[in-house]
């Protein structure tokens, strides 16, 4: 992979710009580490350590930068739509169906599906498997019921992002005319809600901010690929976001962690707040400001290869990080090593060598299984499918549903049928996998032959 790393580095052209891959990459690793200094583990099962230490909590306002992923999506989705929309044939001699909106949508999607389901599928398939195992010889207690219930948590971030890819078009096409003004509708549409939620007391409506809070992050990203969230911007959305946010946490409804906390009535993650994506704005702000430095340090050609090469396993790794986590605590079971109590003296003398050791494990599953992440661009066809446009958003919708409700109700008690609400309606795992594979298919059919292919900066 060393050679391979060093010809990307090589090639990379002059217009690329490097800091993005360097906050997706950076991004990814700021939650994997959080996951592991944050998770409590006993031999009982699983606590949140800021819930332990509540003055940690402030941590979460560096740790949570899930708004920098989604940030950073934004900027690279507008790149690779406009690309398809730039090559798709055009005039009279272009074949009926063939580069039509419609098959370049779901051009885009197949790609962007690919790259984000390959490794998924490949992980909820093995883990599927195991879970069936584990329970038909009579296991899935204590610890092992506990890894069986959260390892699939994390996708709940994978089911947001589809939601942002199969979005990308028509708000960018929003932002192509609105600009700001676009990512104002979306944050005033987040105002309201939580206007509703908390001060008319309207059941439910707190949910419809899964989507405009994050689509108004990702929405900035489409100002950064125009180039229009410059230095000034930046420092007004820094500090105008973190003010704000400070004000709502001290005077209003929200809690002080930007990450969900055990028995908290409000949550700012589940579903996301104002304060959330106030949080965000700071944070994006934040990073726009480092742009310039950080940019100088990627010249350097060691650095750049160390990015080029975290860039293509970063997905696997924050797969399959927790899996590496309960792996090194049930190890430490098995060999009798003693559990110290969480935030203790001896607790916090082990941070070190379980983060270590969980980052060594989490090496081997990203080898065993990195290939699955390889980019894949959109084949070129002779001719457009009829209909690709709406089939694809039919795939990419079933996806959604399908990750977020694997995300919700994990591989335990499958023998028992056990289900979690998502949107009002019970779903199983089996279901919610077979829901995923499906809308897969139903994105690689629209997909195939639309005689275009995917490019550019991937997320």
């Amino acid at each position: 992979m060393g050679s391979s790393v060093r010809e990307l580095a090589g090639a990379t052209p002059a217009t690329r710009d490097r800091y993005v891959d360097l906050l997706r990459v950076a991004s990814l690793g700021a939650v994997v580490l959080g996951h592991w200094l944050m998770a409590a583990v006993t031999p009982d099962g699983v606590g949140n350590l800021l819930a332990v230490v509540p003055a940690l909590q402030p941590l979460t306002w560096l740790l949570q930068v899930m708004p920098v992923f989604f940030f950073v999506g934004g900027f690279s989705h507008a790149l690779s739509y406009r690309s398809l929309l730039r090559k798709r044939p055009e005039g009279p001699e272009r074949p009926e169906g063939q580069g039509s909106e419609g098959s370049v949508y779901s051009a885009f999607l197949r790609a962007r599906l690919q790259r984000l389901l390959r490794p998924t599928m490949v992980f909820v398939l093995v883990w599927g498997a195991a879970a069936l195992l584990v329970q038909l010889l009579g296991g899935g207690g204590g610890l092992t019921g506990v890894t069986l219930r959260m390892v699939t948590q994390p996708l709940w971030f994978i089911g947001i992002y589809l939601a942002m890819v199969a979005f990308t078009p028509p708000l960018l096409r929003l932002h192509e005319r609105y600009g700001w003004g676009a990512f104002a509708g979306l944050a005033g549409a987040a105002v309201a809600v939580d206007v509703l939620r908390f001060a008319a007391e309207v059941p439910y409506v707190e949910f419809l901010n899964f989507a405009f809070v994050w689509l108004a992050v990702h929405q900035l990203g489409f100002l950064r690929a125009d180039g229009r969230i410059h230095l000034r911007r930046a420092a007004l959305l820094a500090g105008g976001g973190l003010v704000i946010a400070t004000a709502l946490v001290a005077f209003g409804p929200y809690p002080l962690s930007m990450v969900g906390m055990p028995g908290e009535k409000v949550s700012n993650m589940a579903p996301p707040t104002l304060a959330l994506l106030c949080h965000g704005l700071w944070l994006v702000g934040a990073v726009e400001l480092l742009r310039a430095p950080a940019a100088r340090l990627l010249e350097r050609p060691r650095v750049w290869r160390t990015v080029v090469a975290a860039n293509g396993v970063a997905m696997t790794a924050f797969l399959w990080h927790l899996t590496a986590m309960f792996g090194v605590y049930g190890a430490m079971l098995a060999l009798d090593v003693e559990l110290p109590a969480p935030a203790s003296a001896a607790w916090w003398a082990q941070v070190p060598l379980r983060i270590a050791l969980a980052a060594a494990l989490t090496a081997g599953l990203v080898a065993a299984f990195r290939t699955f992440e390889r980019p894949v661009a959109a084949a070129p066809g002779a001719t457009g499918a009829t209909g690709a446009g709406p089939l694809a958003a039919l795939g990419a919708t079933l996806c959604l549903l399908g990750v977020l409700g694997l995300s919700m109700v994990g591989f335990g008690g499958l023998l028992d049928g056990r289900t979690a609400l998502l949107i009002a309606i019970p779903v199983s795992a089996p279901a919610a996998v077979a829901m995923t594979l499906g809308g897969w298919l139903l994105v690689e059919r629209a997909g195939r032959g639309t005689g275009v292919r995917a490019g550019v900066q991937r997320p």
